[in-house]
């Protein structure tokens, strides 16, 4: 069975009949429909009525308004500045002239008489770039139901957490007042970690559900010191004995959301910590100045990553024959991430050298 062709809707304006009909006889197809306005009053209320228009032919010499001021009003008007306008002129081809027609929105010019191969191109052109923009704004619209999916998981999964979580930290802290573990230093040191690793599991979790609940605009940009923020994250991620973390430098402090950033650090760093496969594991984290970004990397000493598996290890789902002995991998985590450095305006890589380790780079915005 055939694809059904989509249909792609132009608006004609011209103050003589026969213009009209001439052009509908150049450009019709199968799934071309034609609305026809003879004034420039007439374009206006066809471009309101009709919010599906994909291009409008559009002639400058007419009566009362010309295409011009035509333009300027379609372009001045949020549901219609979008539309493609051809204009369609008989006016001689000075500079002057179609840098007007520019000024008011147009987006090409055609000349009469009309050429018939030149003024299909052009709308071929304009009409495969309607359906690539309506595509794109449905990928979007897509995109964002899918986010506000994963938000409302996030926010079930967060707040069915909190309170065990809760209790947990406050057995803790009162297991810290039991002299049995107050007379051993061990204990004591080993309880305090406990204590801290929980407090903070449930700061991330308020952050979760602060994340849920709110949009990106609403959540609350606040200056964050990344330096103390990794190492924060090295210290709770309790990296085994044989791994050693490492800040090269000195770490940036800047204006951003915080929670954000720290879902990426956390998520590379326990990556590396959770597969380094070398008896002596070493971990580096540092910055590079990007212009309007900070470029973060963080290295390991880890089995590296096929170069067939750089790209692929971003998608959803995906993973790659790695293996770890302290975790398992969902192929969720990195897939999130990209995503939260791509909001950033950033992007992410990762150079890799089998069986010595991996680089991972991402760029995340100054301000």
């Amino acid at each position: 069975m055939a694809a059904q062709q989509r249909e792609f809707k132009i608006l004609l304006v011209d103050d003589r009949e026969e213009n009209l009909i001439s052009l509908e006889n150049i450009l019709e197809t199968d799934n071309r429909v034609f609305l026809k306005a003879m004034s420039g009053n007439d374009a206006l209320k066809m471009a309101l009525k009709n919010d599906d228009i994909g291009l409008i032919m559009l002639d400058v010499q007419m009566p009362e308004m010309d295409g011009f001021e035509v333009a300027k009003l379609l372009k001045s008007n949020p549901r219609t500045r979008d539309i493609s306008i051809i204009f369609v002129t008989a006016i001689n081809k000075e500079e002057q002239y179609v840098m007007k027609g520019f000024e008011r929105g147009a987006v090409d010019y055609l000349h009469k008489p009309l050429d018939v191969n030149v003024t299909r191109a052009k709308v071929n052109v304009f009409m495969q770039l309607y359906f690539y923009q309506s595509d794109l704004r449905r990928t979007i619209e897509q995109k964002n139901k899918i986010n506000k999916q994963l938000e409302r998981f996030m926010y079930v999964v967060a707040h069915d957490l909190k309170s065990p979580i809760s209790g947990m930290a406050g057995l803790l802290s009162i297991m810290k007042e039991d002299e049995r573990i107050t007379g051993s230093e061990e204990l004591a040191d080993y309880l305090k970690l406990m204590i801290d690793a929980s407090m903070h599991l449930a700061g991330m979790i308020d952050s979760i559900l602060e994340y849920s609940v709110q949009s990106d605009v609403e959540q609350s940009v606040e200056q964050v010191d990344s330096h103390e923020l990794v190492q924060q994250i090295a210290h709770l991620l309790f990296p085994p004995t044989n791994i050693k973390v490492a800040i090269d430098g000195q770490l940036p402090t800047f204006p951003t959301k915080k929670f954000k950033l720290q879902q990426v650090f956390q998520n590379l760093m326990s990556n590396a910590i959770k597969y380094i496969d070398k008896p002596e594991g070493h971990i580096n984290i540092g910055v590079m100045d990007n212009g309007e970004f900070y470029k973060f990397y963080v290295r390991d000493n880890g089995p590296g990553i096929a170069e067939n598996d750089t790209q692929r290890i971003f998608k959803l789902f995906e993973t790659t024959k790695n293996s770890s002995s302290r975790d398992t991998s969902t192929g969720i985590g990195l897939n999130i991430m990209k995503m939260l450095v791509e909001e950033q305006g950033g992007k992410i890589t990762v150079e890799s050298v089998l069986g010595q380790g991996s680089s991972f780079y991402f760029q995340w915005s100054k301000t």
